[in-house]
């Protein structure tokens, strides 16, 4: 379960940023997570509870924010959204396209300290 590594890393930079503000309590962590950044976010949650307990940040509320794909066709020149996971056709003209514009997000988007 990958999700533990993530977590970890992620709270680590939490914390760094909450001590070098004075803070002494995180409330609140907030994540994007893409879709294809192979990441369950169930896994994530748990794994959050597991790594921020006897911390500053024990008892915080995570959020995370799902980012669905989003791929661009270079033919019709449009976005579009998708739920497949492998092969990207444009529902508009049913070229393929690999030119993928959001969904593998990974990031620590803000926290909340005191």
């Amino acid at each position: 379960m990958h999700e533990v590594g993530i977590m970890s890393a992620a709270i680590d930079a939490v914390l760094a940023e909450a001590r070098s503000r004075g803070a002494v309590r995180v409330h609140r962590v907030m994540i994007r997570i893409g879709a294809l950044a192979g990441v369950d976010p169930d896994a994530l949650r748990f794994a959050f509870e597991t790594v921020t307990d006897d911390t500053p940040a024990a008892g915080s509320e995570l959020i995370v924010d799902l980012v669905p794909v989003r791929v661009h066709c270079g033919a019709c020149a449009v976005d579009f959204a998708t739920e497949e996971r492998a092969v990207f056709a444009c529902p508009h003209c049913g070229q393929l396209s690999g030119d993928i514009r959001a969904g593998r997000e990974m990031e620590l988007t803000r926290i909340e300290i005191s």
